[in-house]
């Protein structure tokens, strides 16, 4: 099977999770995000079928799949317009990090409850004065007699609400040289020393963001994720997948709002004829139909390409479905908009409230900047620009 043509299998779970998602649906979505709640309800059923763990190892209670698997299931949930944005951080890049890189007890501590749904981990990477650059990041890790004692300040953390746990990125004094190591660690968000506050955001989710505060919280031995030494790669082989999801996110977002905009204008009459007939509106909207199905098939790529374990061209591929799968939400999202004239603009027909979420798809996890410096420097061999 190639990533052109989808095996049935893979034709199969694109379909019940598309019905699991018409369960739900926008309305049950955005009325969850205007009420303050959140989607564990969703969550908990997602996982309880198996999709959330569907490229997790079965022996931990996962499907065995991919990537590829995993994105489906994001892209049909977005698409039905209750997407799970925990999937990008919690199935995905700690999942991943912790099936590759973790211990056989970490592994059976962690692995079950991410797969069944029944356990929800967060990924603190983010800090107030590094932004994109992870090896500027000030949070330490230091030495005590039992373990680790952690310190320093996150921000932009999703759905600690919602998690039990998260994947801290951090740092550890290198006894040799003085000098600070990345080093990733499990810390429980019950935790003593730990704290976090809601920022408010200008973004209708039910997913939140919050500022993360660490203040000396101890932490067991086995909090260390994966070797001390090779914490950097053990990171970046967690961001390949994330951007993956981060574009499935995209695309499922980008799929609804087409669809509601095709549905609308499909129906709406002005001049005796519907107004999709009319080339200042399908001509867009082709338009966007066919940007989505390139940055499809480039996410499908780099899935793809994950799974059979080629990191390099995952890495490129990812990034690149990322940036396409960005460009077109927003298309879609603001086409949608404009194709609904007025009614674009107003809560009952919800395309307005997809335009911001849409946006957030070009700065987050990675801004479409740092891609476009990506690709210039190791697709195009271009000097290094920072």
């Amino acid at each position: 099977m190639s990533f052109y043509t989808e095996s049935e299998e893979r034709q199969a779970l694109r379909k019940a999770v598309g019905e699991l998602g018409k369960k739900y649906g926008y309305e049950w979505f955005d009325k969850q995000a205007r009420s303050g709640g959140n989607t564990s309800e969703l969550w908990a059923e997602a996982g309880k079928l198996g999709y959330l763990g569907v490229n997790l190892p079965e022996e931990y209670g996962g499907g065995g799949g991919g990537m590829g698997d995993l994105s489906i299931v994001l892209e049909e949930l977005g698409t039905a317009g209750c997407p799970l944005l925990m999937m990008v951080v919690s199935s995905s890049i700690v999942g991943t990090v912790i099936t590759r890189f973790g211990t056989a007890e970490q592994k059976q501590q962690w692995l079950p409850g991410l797969a069944d749904g029944s356990t929800t981990m967060a990924f603190a990477i983010t800090e107030p004065d590094a932004g994109s650059n992870s090896h500027q990041i000030t949070t330490t890790a230091r030495r005590t007699d039992d373990g680790w004692a952690l310190s320093g300040r996150k921000v932009f953390i999703s759905g600690l609400d919602v998690a039990q746990a998260m994947l801290v990125v951090g740092r550890t004094e290198d006894a040799r040289t003085g000098k600070l190591k990345p080093a990733l660690f499990v810390v429980p968000t019950d935790a003593a020393g730990v704290e976090f506050q809601q920022i408010e955001m200008d973004l209708i989710s039910p997913d939140k963001q919050f500022t993360l505060f660490l203040d000396d919280v101890q932490l067991p031995r086995e909090a260390l994720v994966g070797s001390e030494d090779a914490a950097l790669m053990q990171l970046f082989a967690g961001l390949n997948p994330e951007r993956i999801m981060a574009s499935a996110f995209a695309i499922g977002i980008a799929r609804h709002a087409l669809g509601k905009a095709l549905a609308y204008v499909k129906e709406r009459q002005v001049w005796n004829t519907p107004i999709g007939a009319h080339q200042a509106i399908a001509h867009p909207l082709a338009q966007v139909k066919i940007e989505l199905e390139l940055a499809r098939l480039m996410m499908q790529k780099a899935a793809a390409l994950y799974d059979a374990g080629d990191d390099l061209g995952a890495g490129e591929a990812a990034n690149m479905a990322k940036y396409a799968a960005g460009e077109v939400a927003v298309r879609a999202t603001d086409q949608a908009v404009q194709s609904l004239g007025g009614n674009g603009m107003t809560k009952e027909y919800g395309v307005a409230a997809l335009s911001t979420a849409a946006r957030a798809a070009r700065i987050a996890p990675v801004s479409r900047e740092m891609i476009l410096n990506f690709v210039a420097q190791h697709s195009l061999g271009l000097p290094k620009s920072y």
